[in-house]
């Protein structure tokens, strides 16, 4: 039998190799590990192909509904205008002096229930606009976009990344998310000054789309109003965190049972899946006909990822066949909470590496995640709760972007900065957020370590 490292080692090996070399798309890489893997592990031969099926259709059935009602509601956001009216209300509210962190609070809310492809593609016109009055400040505009769009997408359920850790590890989506704001807000704040300084060194002018005209926006009365726009997103946030607050106090009774099927993850995002169609349908006096349409294409954005979201839960399925979790408890013994910050930073460095080796944070955040759940990481060898080790990894996630990442490339076309303008305001930026992240991880960490 094969040692369990070993194991492990050959299917990290084989997977970048396919992702790298091969240029392979993630689901088929890992699926596709996730069965050599399971080949090479202990276990009856005629199961271990039969296995894999099943810890697929697990995740599915896990995640796979949040995940396809979040797209939806980011599709019904974008095309209402509702996500439109959420930054120009915060554009008001701060004035054009704050627009900066207009930007990156706008790019913050969004990014919890819309990609952050889609989340820059809306908010990019924007910061254009802003430069075409001011004349100056334009790459502080777009990466404050940045600093705030993708520390959500990283940390913040029900985008993919964050929501699978939260299965994988076994937390709480409730707190999965408040611990990925209280971690988040503060990593955007510091991430802003960041973009500020990344500002006074490239300091650039806008320079027009070749051969485009600028995106036309939509008159300020053609939009829904900004609590009806909010309200999609809040929604599911307010009722998951009433169900998580009620479990803490130990809530008994007829109200237990109403938080535990209001605040149910699947129903709190269907009831805002349902609010953002109504949105969709009212401003925009779309008929139900044209709304299938919609929803169609959002569904099959949201299907591409539940595809590669699924494969990664196998992959880390076949890592706990192989015997990963027994190595662990024999190399730690008991050594209990003096590994817990090594381990942290363990997972911020695996991170950091599928980052840098294959390019997309979600397959980071997958793979390193898949890995620690596999190993049987608990709170006890942590010394603190396991969100924290969620938050490490998705912090990792977010350094080591470069040219072979679909973010570097949307930020660099969509700016229209040079390659090297690029690395050195996106790829500056998102590492110095991925650290921040780290620190605040271990600081609260420390201060509330949850772990009894």
């Amino acid at each position: 039998m094969l040692n369990p490292i070993l194991i492990l080692i050959i299917g990290v090996a084989v997977l970048i190799a396919m992702i790298i070399i091969l240029r392979l798309n993630a689901f088929v890489a890992l699926i596709t590990t996730a069965i050599i893997i399971s080949l090479l592990s202990p276990g009856d031969f005629a199961d271990k192909v039969t296995r894999v099926g099943q810890a697929f259709g697990g995740v599915v059935g896990g995640i796979g509904i949040v995940i396809a009602l979040a797209a939806i509601i980011g599709k019904c956001l974008m095309d209402s205008g509702a996500a439109d009216r959420i930054v120009r209300s915060f554009l008001k509210i701060l004035g054009e002096k704050r627009a900066p962190t207009a930007l990156m609070l706008s790019g913050f809310v969004l990014s919890i229930p819309v990609f952050f492809d889609t989340v820059f593609y809306l908010l990019v016109p924007l910061a254009r606009s802003l430069w075409s009055r001011t004349r100056r400040n334009y790459v502080l505009y777009v990466t404050a976009i940045v600093a705030g769009a993708a520390i959500t997408h990283t940390l913040v359920p029900p985008t993919p990344g964050p929501l699978f850790m939260a299965s994988e590890l076994k937390i709480d989506v409730g707190l999965m998310m408040m611990m990925g704001l209280l971690v988040g807000l503060p990593a955007a704040a510091l991430g802003l000054l960041v973009c500020k300084i990344i500002n006074r060194f490239v300091d650039i002018p806008m320079r027009p789309y070749a051969g485009q005209d600028e995106p036309e926006t939509l008159e300020d009365d053609q939009l829904p109003p900004f609590w009806i726009s909010f309200a999609p997103i809040g929604l599911p946030v307010i009722l998951i965190s009433m169900n998580t607050i009620a479990k803490a106090l130990n809530v008994g009774g007829a109200m237990s049972q109403i938080t535990a099927v209001l605040g149910h993850r699947d129903m709190a995002l269907l009831l805002a899946a349902v609010l953002a169609m109504f949105v969709l349908v009212y401003y925009r006096r779309l008929s139900f006909k044209e709304l299938a349409k919609r929803t169609e294409t959002a569904l099959m954005s949201g299907g591409i990822i539940i595809l590669i979201t699924a494969a990664g839960g196998a992959f880390g399925a076949m890592l706990r066949e192989a015997g990963i979790k027994g190595w662990l408890e024999t190399a730690i013994g008991n050594q209990g909470q003096t590994v817990g910050l090594v381990m942290l930073l363990m997972a911020f460095a695996v991170a950091v590496v599928m980052k840098f080796a294959q390019g997309s944070g979600t397959v980071s955040m997958i793979t390193t995640v898949t890995m620690f759940a596999a190993m049987g990481v608990t709170q006890e060898m942590l010394g603190c709760h396991l969100v924290y080790l969620a938050m490490a990894i998705g912090s990792g996630s977010l350094v080591g972007d470069w040219m072979n990442n679909s973010g570097f490339w949307i930020f660099a076309r969509m700016s229209v900065l040079t390659e090297t303008e690029t690395l050195k305001s996106w790829t500056i930026l998102t590492a110095a957020l991925g650290v921040i992240g780290l620190g605040f991880t271990f600081l609260l960490a420390f201060i509330m370590p949850m772990n009894t």
